[in-house]
């Protein structure tokens, strides 16, 4: 490929091969492409040696002229100071007074910053950075965004990642502003197609709780402990930077609870996660990035699949061991809450998805209200009521689509809704053309099929619910991916797989279908998180195998667009039309006027908890003689603050982890005396013949009947 005449452009050797960014560094001598570089780009190899910058061009004899170096310092000084001044003024000048430890000072250009090579705090498009690692990249955003480092503020949030997006310090509107973004899944929460090469290791390896059981034994390679370098290493800052350079404002971040606590009878390495999802917030903060924050994993198991801790039965809120499991997983919902509601970390983690994907036509419907109703009450005591008091709730739809969900818990104070539409489980082959042309010729039916499928549902849920998003959706329009299905299971698409784990060899019409797909899906969904960010390389073929769901990959090969508000108006585009929705929620809906006064009906029907019935019990069960856990057991564990190196000012509060001081609740733990069936596979187990202990009341264990209250006028803390 040829550059443009007198442009160099600066391309970075990453993970998919070659990412090519223009840097108008007009006249700058280039070098040529390293052979490696070139290896890498025609194999179509998915990894690529440590970032380095690589000039393409010619014009080497620009250097041998007497006055080439001094125009080379020059151009570089003219960049520089085009970068930094608009920074100064727009960034750093007007907050430099301010000391608020949430809305943060943008400091001056003299305050030492390890961020930064030539100490300044904030840096835009063609800036260097300089990782905790020492290593340097240097941040390509071509769309106004910049990044904000200050050591004697590390809860600074004047970052903004591109010109259309609020800065962290000023408010999201919901109805006007977009959701553009990624999902980080397999960082925290392994899933066998994400992260190919952790379960190649291991044979007989299918979800997490295996992986961790057969990783566990092997103390040779470190035991354990190897799951600490793959969340080091698996998702980098530059990435982070990457999300923000490529137009994206949000990243749903999937945590599991073995964040917090693990029980002795779970296999899974607990709490050491931690400090790498607070590394991954603070460099959100970084880049003026958002959090949607997912507790992706359930005691017990939510829905049965490998991404759930246990692939298997569905042991929360239902079977024997439901209950008791529910009580652990509001605990979790309950710590994460006190600490993302912290001042110094609400700006940041604005949303909370509290259970991601229950299967709730085997929970049930009632009962998952119950459980929500429960939580949301639960929340709000911990927040307040109203706008700026903690994150949005946000649940999904459970399988059930989103007009199942028209109406629901009327009045409740900023829940929204969570779709995942994919047309590759639906069990179809889905083996219609996708490379068909270019343009609106493009992508065959896929992108009308988009538009049609995916369009109506959000725009009516916008108005019969509120809020509503797609946490998860790709270009994965069929289930051909390493993996993609499962360890060992088998695709239902209708032809070979081949052609869609190997993404060297897709033409441009190939690339050019998937990106009007891509583009329709966005247009449609309006808010949006595309899933996921990066697919790691199979050991085998030391490539990625799964290419339809890596929007990295994506975007540097040609198949994501550059620009994600191009997908407005795509479905107009392509004669799909149908009634929009115009952006005006009810005030209650966004933490208005309303918000926790509850509907009475909604009251009536779904107060108390635990739920009136719980399914998954044999016949002529008693409900009363359900296990349960009782809070009596250790005090709360909290979730630890970060340390910062350097330590930031005394001035500078760093909170405790927990927001509400006069939340003191204890721990649920085993009612002593009593015993327990496997908390993991309980459906099939025997029901209890009386309740243990037999002081205990008449729901078991020691916990009794909550029933919530008739809705009063919401207050805010």
């Amino acid at each position: 490929m040829m550059d443009t005449p007198r442009e160099s452009v600066v391309r970075y050797q990453s993970a998919e091969g070659l990412n090519t960014t223009p840097l108008t560094l007009k006249d700058a001598t280039p070098s040529a492409v390293s052979p490696e570089a070139e290896t890498k780009l025609e194999e179509g190899a998915d990894e690529a040696p440590a970032l380095a910058p690589v000039y393409l061009g010619t014009q080497k004899s620009f250097f041998r002229r007497p006055f080439g170096w001094i125009t080379l310092l020059l151009a570089l000084v003219i960049v520089v100071l085009a970068v930094m001044l608009p920074v100064y003024f727009i960034v750093i000048k007007p907050h430099n007074s301010s000391t608020n430890a949430t809305g943060g000072s943008g400091g001056s250009g003299t305050i030492p910053n390890p961020g930064s090579p030539s100490g300044a705090t904030s840096g835009g498009n063609g800036s260097a950075v300089v990782t905790s690692d020492g290593s340097t990249f240097i941040y390509i955003n071509p769309f106004g965004g910049y990044w904000v480092s200050d050591p004697n503020n590390p809860f600074n949030n004047n970052a903004r990642p591109n010109s259309w997006t609020p800065p962290l310090n000023t408010s999201w509107t919901w109805g006007q502003d977009k959701v553009y973004g990624v999902n980080l899944g397999g960082l925290f929460v392994l899933e066998p197609f994400i992260v190919p090469s952790l379960f190649q290791q291991y044979p007989g390896s299918v979800d997490e709780w295996t992986l961790s059981t057969l990783m566990a034994a092997d103390t040779a390679n470190g035991g354990l402990n190897q799951l600490e370098n793959h969340y080091d290493t698996f998702i980098t800052e530059q990435d982070i930077a990457a999300i923000a350079g490529a137009g994206l404002n949000w990243i749903r971040l999937p945590i599991p609870f073995w964040a917090i606590e693990k029980w002795d009878f779970e296999p899974f390495l607990e709490k050491v996660c931690w400090p790498y999802i607070l590394r991954v917030l603070q460099w959100a903060r970084k880049y003026g990035l958002r959090v949607n924050l997912d507790l992706h994993t359930i005691p017990g198991s939510q829905n049965g699949y490998n991404h759930s801790g246990k692939m298997g039965s569905v042991n929360f809120l239902n079977g024997v061991m439901g209950v008791a499991n529910a009580e652990r997983a509001l605990n979790y919902i309950r710590i994460i809450t006190e600490f993302i509601s912290q001042p110094e970390w609400q700006p940041v983690v604005p949303v909370f998805g509290i259970v991601n994907e229950a299967l709730d036509s085997t929970i049930g419907m009632d009962q998952i209200t119950s459980f929500y109703l429960r939580a949301h009450d639960m929340i709000r005591n911990i927040t307040g009521y109203g706008e700026g008091n903690g994150p949005y709730i946000s649940i999904h739809d459970g399988f059930l689509g989103l007009e199942a969900w028209a109406g629901f818990l009327q009045g409740s104070d900023r829940v929204m809704i969570d779709t995942h539409p994919y047309f590759a489980f639906d069990g179809e082959p889905n083996d219609a053309p996708i490379a068909t042309g270019t343009g609106l010729q493009a992508g065959g039916t896929w992108p009308q099929l988009a538009c049609n499928t995916f369009g109506p549902p959000i725009n009516q849920s916008q108005v019969a619910f509120g809020v509503t998003i797609a946490g998860e959706f790709s270009v994965g329009y069929n289930d051909c991916g390493l993996y993609l299905t499962g360890v060992g299971n088998t695709d239902s698409y209708g032809q070979s797989c081949a052609l869609f784990l190997d993404a060297s060899q897709w033409n441009d019409t190939m690339k050019a279908g998937l990106q009007e797909f891509a583009l329709a899906s966005m247009d449609a969904l309006q808010n949006w998180f595309f899933w996921t960010w990066k697919i790691g390389n199979s050991s085998t073929t030391n490539t990625v195998q799964s290419p339809l769901w890596s929007y990295k990959l994506g975007f540097e090969r040609g198949w994501i667009p550059q620009d994600p508000r191009t997908a407005v108006g795509t479905c107009a585009a392509l004669g799909v039309s149908g009634p929009i929705f115009d952006g005006t929620f009810q005030s209650w809906q966004t933490g208005g006027a309303g918000a926790g006064t509850i509907a009475p009906s909604s009251v009536s029907s779904y107060s108390q908890y635990p739920p009136t019935s719980i399914n998954g019990l044999t016949a002529g069960a008693i409900q009363a003689y359900l296990p349960t856990y009782t809070p009596t057991g250790s005090p709360i564990p909290t979730l630890p603050p970060p340390t910062f190196s350097p330590k930031p000012p005394s001035s500078v509060s760093i909170g405790n982890g927990w927001y509400d001081e006069s939340d003191q609740a204890l721990s649920p733990t085993e009612v002593a005396g009593c015993s327990y069936p496997s908390a993991w596979d309980a459906v099939s187990s025997p029901m209890p013949t009386a309740v243990c202990p037999s002081t205990a009341t008449s729901t078991g264990g020691g916990a009794g009947i909550i029933v919530t209250p008739a809705p009063t006028a919401g207050a805010a803390r």
